[in-house]
């Protein structure tokens, strides 16, 4: 039932050269899910055990360890971001944005309705109003063409969100936010290491969210970052972060205590969630390629299926660069999606649907929303379903997603 494994730690780690043992539960048939081949399966990729038990080891497994700290330089490198601070979500890194950004009250914000609730939730927390907006029928991002009538003299943040990784557009959107002096967050939950143009998604707006949930690309279970483009922004964060204390400039010797200077709240992750995030972060190459592997498989296995059934896949503009972080389809209506679904969950397979319009949800009909607002939201919703992809999965098990999907018949 347990099986155990010795790792040696290796010099990026620790100067020990003794092995670190884990004992790791040998998983049951049938233990961890009903489905065969379920949606979603978290896996270890590189030294993840082995850099848990280090972090144990080492005496600090709260928060802003060595390994939280790592993690900090690995993505401020690799975005060429002034300071990225590991949060305990995404939705925590957009509420410290919305705390970095003042919002109060009376302020609005637009946002596309086709996301997670997190995304619009950590300012209406702060007393903004939502403005939703539509999305593009290609790639289900923001309607940039929208974004200019949505904007009014109370707007204080534009939030794009970047769809199963593929990059809004940036150009459009960050110039118009540029013109009416409004700062631009970047939800990219799906896009780590995606690019539009060239350039890496969250590096475009002054702040930006990350999210290493365990349904993303790069995990630790639960967890996320704030990224900080603009160096403004950054000293703040950092109180904000540490409950509203100067504790970070005491740590470096700038101040001789610290003390309560602004509003603020715990949002650090334990060091034991950092370590195993390094872990996968160091793999993010092999990652992608792997993901972009299965990514392709669907597309090549399911176009001629697609185009017979009248199912739209997923269309990536030239200019972007995906991060491979899910496959989905656009049924041709609610009854072929929630047939397919069903005919999967027989073959113990599991898809899944995604975004309820938040517009039509009971909080966005509080806000004055109603049917009709954002049509191609509305559509999408009820038409979109999305098919097993996480990194362990096999050949074998894609094979059979494919064959199973291809013997469907949509109308």
């Amino acid at each position: 039932m347990y099986t155990e494994k010795s790792f040696v730690l290796d010099d990026k780690a620790d100067s020990r050269s003794e092995p670190v043992t884990v004992v790791v539960p040998k998983p049951k048939n049938g233990e961890a899910a009903q489905y065969r081949i379920p949606f979603n399966r978290p896996g270890l990729v590189g030294h993840e055990l082995t850099y848990i038990a280090d972090a144990i080891l080492k005496g600090h497994s709260a928060g802003d360890g060595t390994y939280t700290k790592r993690c900090h330089r690995f993505l401020e490198k690799e975005l060429g971001a002034a300071k990225v601070l590991l949060t305990t979500s995404c939705t925590h890194a957009l509420e410290l944005a919305a705390l970095l950004l003042s919002i109060q009250p009376g302020d609005e914000v637009v946002v596309p309705s086709f996301t997670f609730v997190s995304t619009i939730n950590a300012f209406v927390l702060r007393g903004a109003t939502p403005v939703f907006v539509d999305v593009r029928p290609d790639t289900l991002n923001m309607d940039e063409a929208l974004l200019p009538a949505a904007i009014t003299t109370r707007t204080k943040a534009i939030l794009p969100v970047h769809y199963a990784g593929v990059g809004c557009e940036m150009d459009f959107i960050c110039e118009t936010a540029r013109r009416k002096g409004i700062p631009v967050v970047e939800d990219n939950a799906h896009g780590l290491f995606g690019r539009y143009k060239g350039k890496l998604l969250g590096t475009f707006g002054a702040l930006a969210t990350q999210s290493f949930h365990e349904t993303k690309n790069v995990i630790c279970g639960e967890g996320g970052a704030l990224v900080v483009n603009d160096p403004s922004f950054s000293e703040r964060a950092e109180i904000i972060r540490e409950k509203g204390t100067d504790r970070a400039r005491f740590y470096r010797g700038q101040v001789d205590k610290y003390t309560w200077v602004d509003v603020g709240s715990s949002y650090l992750p334990s060091d034991l969630l950092a370590a195993f995030l390094l872990a996968q972060l160091e793999k993010y190459h092999s990652i992608r390629e792997t993901r972009r592997r299965v990514w392709h498989s669907y597309e090549g296995g399911l176009r001629r299926w697609a185009q017979k059934n009248q199912v739209a896949l997923p269309i990536v503009p030239p200019h972007c660069e995906q991060s491979y972080h899910m496959f989905y389809m656009l049924m041709p209506s609610l009854r072929a999606r929630q047939g397919l679904i069903a005919h999967l969950k027989r073959r113990g397979i599991l898809a899944v649907f995604h975004y309820v319009p938040l517009h039509l949800s009971a909080m966005g009909l509080k806000f004055g929303y109603k049917p009709g607002d954002c049509p191609v939201t509305e559509d999408a919703s009820d038409r979109l379903i999305r098919l097993p992809f996480f990194n362990d999965l096999s050949e074998e098990q894609q094979c059979e997603v494919i064959e199973t999907v291809t013997q469907f018949e949509a109308h």
